[in-house]
């Protein structure tokens, strides 16, 4: 049976499958729904909203933060799909917020951003992007758990999402921006399919923007703009084929993508272009596709002398984009070119008139491009610096290595926590890593501080998101867990000591938890209660670490649990107060 004819019965086994196996399955399903017909890219989005159900269940936050933007990314390639990616994207947001993704919570918004242009809404697109590029204007420091070369394609999406909302926008300069760094991380990681992904993207900036500098006279720089396109199309011939995009590998990519053939006819109109491109306008599947294909091979009958035939090819196109919205600039650029080929019906007064018109028209759509370009730059100021004031504000209450809770705000938290009888039962652990040290000794303290941002937001990650991580000082961590009994808190973190002990050993280098857990008594202050969990943690120390000790109330001395997890009477039970896994 062919792969792609597939029912639902013969998908894989998915819990069988890698974490790195459902991200690279739905990195591939993108790439096919682009060029599917529409019940085979329902059928595909469901496949990878069944891929998203795994990494949700599995519950790794990465995982599922880029299993995530695959499920909305297969809606907004689709116009009859782009609906139904809004509460994914609301999903998307909220769940890298809350994971401090800040790379993935800008595409976010550059995906939210590509939605709204379908549904014409052109100034929210524009908003949505100034805060995705705001976000990334940030210092981010590479995620170390998501290592070097998944980093880099991570960054290159974004910026690739972000570019292809302003180039739709036509604000062609910031895209070339945008798309010139992510040529970076694409150069320093990709695989053939990110790079012929970001040739093609190239390639549909610059002809769009050939187009429009055509449209106020600028000829010569319109044909450096299409000359440079064909060379990349030229250039994406070997990375096209070896990538996830449906193609067959007899024919040339310029043959079998719209994008490429037409950059190659724009920089050199002749009827050598025509079968090709007629054979690609039948097979087009986006309007930006279809504005350009048609643009192309009608130049191309120009030159051969057809007109009345390259009329009829772009007459159909602007009748087909008479009602879409999505690509505002390159359907001006459709009508525009229909006019210069229509010629005139009533005589050289006619002839003047239209021009003179057509001239104060794209005087007027020049003077609406900077000050769109201007909207940009305010508003990505504006988030910029309302960004700023957050940092500032969040630093004085974190710890600027790990970005968990620091010492006052822990303190401010303890105290109202304490005080509301809601959150109670409420217990107290202290967390102290086993084997710190001898990093620090044997590496170096960079490696060490890399260990303590690794243990942190496993630890993070673990927990509920109601439950507190602060970082105490040194290699020592507060948790609060309101509203746990004790068993229920020690079950709890032992999903933690767990996560941290089975971390790869080039993360961890071997180190592993003590902690050491009490549950707040009556009247008790902070003070005691931590004191009572950090004897608790010496007692988890004293036993070889990698172990929890929890101090029953009233018993100082008396503990619950061994070295071996066991409890005393009644074994701990980690959904006995419904904790929910993180997702």
């Amino acid at each position: 049976m062919d792969a792609e004819q597939r029912d639902d019965a013969d998908l894989p086994a998915l819990e069988e499958r890698s974490d790195a196996w459902l991200v690279g399955r739905a990195r591939e399903l993108l790439a096919i729904i682009q060029t599917s017909p529409a019940a085979e890219r329902r059928r595909h989005t469901a496949e990878v909203d069944r891929l998203l159900a795994e990494a949700q269940h599995r519950g790794e936050p990465r995982m599922v933060a880029q299993l995530l933007r695959s499920a909305v990314a297969v809606r907004v390639v689709n116009a009859e799909l782009a609906d139904s990616a809004e509460p994914l994207l609301d999903e998307m947001l909220a769940h890298t917020r809350r994971h401090g993704l800040v790379v993935l919570q800008a595409d976010a918004h550059a995906l939210r951003g590509r939605r709204l242009l379908i549904a014409g809404a052109e100034d929210a697109a524009l908003t949505e992007a100034a805060v995705a590029l705001a976000m990334l204007d940030e210092d981010i420091t590479p995620d170390v758990m998501l290592g070097g070369r998944t980093w880099d394609m991570i960054m290159a999406s974004t910026l690739l999402d972000i570019g292809s909302v302003l180039t739709q926008l036509g604000v062609y300069e910031v895209a070339d921006q945008v798309m010139t760094r992510a040529h970076k991380c694409i150069r320093a990681s990709a695989g053939p399919h990110l790079i012929s992904v970001h040739l093609i993207n190239r390639c549909r900036l610059l002809i769009g923007w050939g187009l429009r500098l055509e449209r106020i006279g600028e000829d010569e720089r319109a044909a450096e703009r299409f000359a440079t396109a064909a060379a990349i199309a030229v250039a994406v011939e070997a990375p096209f084929r070896e990538s996830l995009f449906p193609r067959d590998p007899s024919r040339p990519a310029a043959d079998q993508n719209p994008i490429i053939g037409s950059a190659l006819a724009l920089a050199h109109p002749s009827g050598v272009h025509v079968e090709r491109l007629t054979e690609l306008m039948d097979s087009v599947r986006y309007p930006r596709e279809l504005v350009i294909v048609a643009i192309a091979l009608a130049r191309c009958l120009e030159y051969e002398g057809h007109e009345e035939r390259a009329l009829a090819i772009l007459d159909d196109a602007r009748s087909a984009m008479y009602h879409d919205a999505s690509e505002p600039t390159l359907r001006l650029c459709l009508i525009r070119e229909y006019a210069r080929l229509s010629g005139p019906d009533g005589g050289e007064r006619t002839t003047s008139a239209l021009e003179h018109y057509a001239s104060e028209l794209e005087a007027q759509l020049w003077e609406m491009r900077e000050s769109r370009i201007a909207t940009l730059n305010t508003r990505r100021e504006h988030e910029r610096l309302s960004r700023m004031h957050g940092a500032i504000a969040r630093q004085a209450l974190q710890d600027p290595l790990t970005g968990l809770p620091n010492r006052r705000a822990l303190d401010e938290r303890l105290e109202a926590l304490a005080g509301s009888p809601s959150n109670h039962p409420l217990a107290i652990a202290l967390v102290d890593l086993d084997g710190f040290k001898g990093v620090n000794d044997r590496l170096s303290h960079a490696e060490g501080d890399d260990v303590l941002r690794v243990v942190a937001a496993t630890m993070r990650d673990a927990l509920r998101g109601s439950d507190m991580v602060a970082r105490y000082g040194g290699d020592e961590f507060i948790v609060l867990l309101p509203g746990a009994p004790l068993s229920a808190a020690e079950a709890a973190l032992r999903r933690a000591l767990t996560a941290v002990a089975e971390l790869p050993q080039e993360l961890s280098h071997g180190v592993t938890l003590s902690i050491g857990v009490v549950a707040l008594r009556p009247q008790e202050t902070a003070v005691r209660a931590l004191a009572r969990a950090d004897a608790a943690m010496y007692q988890a120390k004293r036993r070889g670490g990698n172990d929890i000790v929890a101090i029953v109330a009233g018993e100082p001395e008396s503990v619950v649990g061994d070295a071996a997890g066991d409890t005393a009477g009644e074994p701990a039970d980690d959904r006995a107060w419904a904790l929910p896994e993180t997702t």
